[in-house]
């Protein structure tokens, strides 16, 4: 088993593992860093090696489009060509085919749809996706799939499910037989429906993939909605599969899936708000380019071992924002994906000593407490 069980927390479904994958293990829970076009923005890879993060996260679509697979072929593969020796998981691009293409035509066979670079046409199929992921060189692939938006018909949910299903039993039958790179996850689907989401998970637990996705969540709908959702689908997975929760980066997030029982994830959230001006503490978040830093000698967080923190103050932070600097982003991105990573050290630390729980209370009572960063 590629996935091992290492602790389960005796009060709640938090668990500690590891994934033993072609660049390593990976100890769970784990945050995936996002590297969308083979690079997580505004930061040097070595400096994710320097926070023992490997395994980041990579988009098919992105990639497909630009620079295209024969370069990344030519390279030898996705690791060499960005140089970095450590995991990566390449979502199969559905969401953003979905979500940023024009002229989009879903079909039994794929999807067709036009670039949002260029305007070029271009068609995916199951099967494409799995041979695009396979020349990367993926450590873990994940299917095409549909997704749909919040406000649906049951009826239309339905039908994209099957759909999702048919193209998922497509895509572990090529990669069985064609495929030699990483693990396969499936992605359970279902829209806001339960029922819909057990029939999910039902179908793909029949096909036996080595891990499991829980996809179509955390993308707008209310906190409590996510909350309920999150544990009524991760408890359809049994605890021997490896689950993965798409597009969750916040600390509060974070707990809540762990909690639930996940075992890792990913969002753009923790760098996309650091090139934003938004920093991580353990007061809750902190707006660098607000007026009250002009003057404050204060690190970002004084409780952070960064390199950031370590060096620099939040008045120069602010300096460098204003002054539209690249470095802002790279000094802050920094320090949150070394907030976000102590995080998960701390969680899977409070899981083997069986206080988990107490560990969330406590640092959202802190994280969310009215008293300013």
């Amino acid at each position: 088993m590629f996935f091992k069980l290492l602790h389960q927390d005796s009060e709640c479904p938090a668990r500690r593992g590891c994934l033993e994958l072609n660049h390593g293990t990976v100890h769970t829970p784990a945050f995936m860093p996002v590297g969308t076009n083979a690079t997580v923005k505004a930061v040097n890879l070595t400096d994710l090696e320097g926070m023992n993060i490997n395994l980041i996260l990579s988009n098919t679509y992105h990639l497909y489009l630009r620079p295209g697979i024969e370069v990344i072929a030519n390279s030898g593969g996705l690791h060499r060509f960005m140089a970095w020796p450590h995991n990566i998981l390449t979502d199969s691009g559905g969401f953003q085919v979905f979500s940023l293409t024009s002229f989009l035509k879903v079909e039994e066979e794929g999807v067709a749809f036009r670039s949002h670079i260029d305007g070029s046409s271009h068609k995916l199929t199951p099967e494409k996706i799995i041979d695009l992921q396979t020349t990367f060189g993926s450590d873990i692939l994940m299917p095409l799939d549909v997704c749909t938006p919040q406000q649906i018909t049951r009826e239309k949910a339905l039908i994209a499910l099957q759909l999702t299903s048919r193209w998922a039993e497509r895509s572990l039958r090529h990669w069985q037989e064609h495929s030699d790179s990483g693990k396969l996850f499936g992605i359970i689907q279902g829209n806001f429906f339960e029922d819909l989401r057990r029939r999910s998970a039902q179908e793909l637990l029949a096909m036996d993939f080595p891990g499991y996705a829980i996809g179509g969540l955390s993308v707008g709908e209310p906190f409590t909605l996510f909350k309920d959702l999150l544990e009524f689908t991760a408890g359809l997975i049994p605890e021997k599969y490896p689950r993965y929760i798409m597009g969750i980066g916040t600390p509060e997030y974070i707990l809540e899936a762990v909690e639930k029982g996940i075992d890792i994830f990913d969002c753009v959230f923790p760098t996309r708000t650091a090139r934003n001006a938004q920093a991580f503490t353990r007061l809750g978040p902190l707006s660098l380019k607000k007026e009250t830093n002009r003057l404050d000698n204060r690190p970002i967080d004084p409780d952070c071992s960064c390199s950031t923190c370590r060096k620099y103050t939040r008045a120069y932070l602010r300096h460098l924002f204003k002054a539209k600097e690249i470095l802002a982003a790279m000094l802050t991105t920094h320090h949150n994906l070394y907030f976000l990573n102590n995080l998960l050290l701390l969680i899977r630390e409070s899981i083997t000593k069986e206080s988990f729980r107490e560990f969330k209370k406590d640092f959202l009572n802190t994280y969310i407490s009215k008293e300013k960063p």
